[in-house]
């Protein structure tokens, strides 16, 4: 924990002189930007082009969710299966699985080498044909010395129970690109964030990591005692704008523990009272005062 309060300490030094810049808690520096899926409003979401847009744009943190392909490969993917954002159904159409009335290509029967066949563009626009899924590995040389990257451990449990281990891999990754300690790479900081509890112990107990942890919160989490239960594993919280806006008061009392607050997920259309997802964020940031937000519309940050 060192690292941390040296960091918090540096960190509210610099802001000592900032009057123009609300104050963060760690592991942000500033009001940050983080790109949902990429710049996920104007191109297909995690494909290379997503990312390069993101980056266009100015984010702070380009965000993968992990999924792994049957081979033991983490992609980013949102869900846990393939025949929304790609045509599995028309290029493997004999290996639909039906589950609970809906039928399901899932990501961990199929190879990589399966996978990249599949064309991740088109459903978004037909401009896009052609993109396909990206590796973990291909985000990472993307973004890498551009912006920070803040991958999610998506439905661990369920790759657990296949016998692949996303954290080992997640870890193996980041140590293999010299990312895996905090400040090892200043120009690209990694937060990891999950919604399982038990990933996010799995990875400080079982893996070492030392990089900061973010736990999504879930309906019915964002009470005071669950907030100390959240402390003794993670290093912030990332609750949903509809409970922010609910209990206000979250951020304060996440903020007394030291836990830093990082929102989601800000869409055009989808903006509320709000006249445009960028006033909404600005509400969210100058007077709510929560650390970072994750918008599918890159462009539309309010830098001041």
């Amino acid at each position: 924990m060192r690292w941390i309060c040296a960091l918090f300490v540096g960190s509210w030094a610099a802001f000592a002189g900032a009057t123009d810049e609300p104050k963060v808690f760690l592991p942000y520096t500033k009001p940050t930007l983080i790109a949902h899926r990429g710049a996920s409003a104007d191109a297909p979401e995690h494909t290379i082009a997503a990312y390069e847009l993101a980056l266009k744009h100015g984010a702070d943190f380009v965000e993968p969710d992990l999924q792994m392909t049957k081979d033991g490969v983490l992609v980013c993917l949102h869900d846990t299966t393939l025949e929304r954002t790609t045509d599995v159904a028309k290029v493997y159409p004999d290996r639909v699985k039906e589950i609970r009335g809906k039928k399901t290509w899932p990501v961990a029967e199929f190879t990589l080498a399966e996978i990249q066949k599949l064309d991740a563009g088109s459903w978004k626009d037909a401009k896009f044909a052609g993109a396909r899924v990206v590796t973990f590995q291909q985000m990472i040389d993307t973004v890498k010395g551009k912006a920070g990257i803040i991958p999610e451990t998506k439905a661990p449990e369920v790759y657990g129970k296949l016998g692949l281990n996303m954290e080992k891999a997640l870890m193996e990754a980041l140590k293999a690109n010299k990312l895996d300690t905090p400040g090892a790479d200043p120009k690209t900081p990694i937060i990891i964030q999950s919604f399982s509890a038990a990933s996010l112990k799995a990875l400080r107990k079982d893996h070492g990591c030392k990089l900061p942890l973010v736990y999504l919160l879930g309906a019915g989490e964002a009470s005071k005692d669950e907030l100390k239960r959240t402390k003794e594993f993670a290093d912030g919280i990332a609750p949903n704008k509809a409970l922010v806006l609910a209990r206000p008061g979250l951020v304060a009392d996440a903020h007394e523990l030291g836990l830093s607050v990082t929102v989601w997920t800000f869409r055009s259309g989808q903006t509320g009272k709000f006249k445009s997802v960028r006033e909404e964020m600005a509400h969210f940031l100058k007077e709510l005062k929560v650390d970072a937000v994750f918008t599918d519309n890159t462009d539309q940050f309010p830098r001041k």
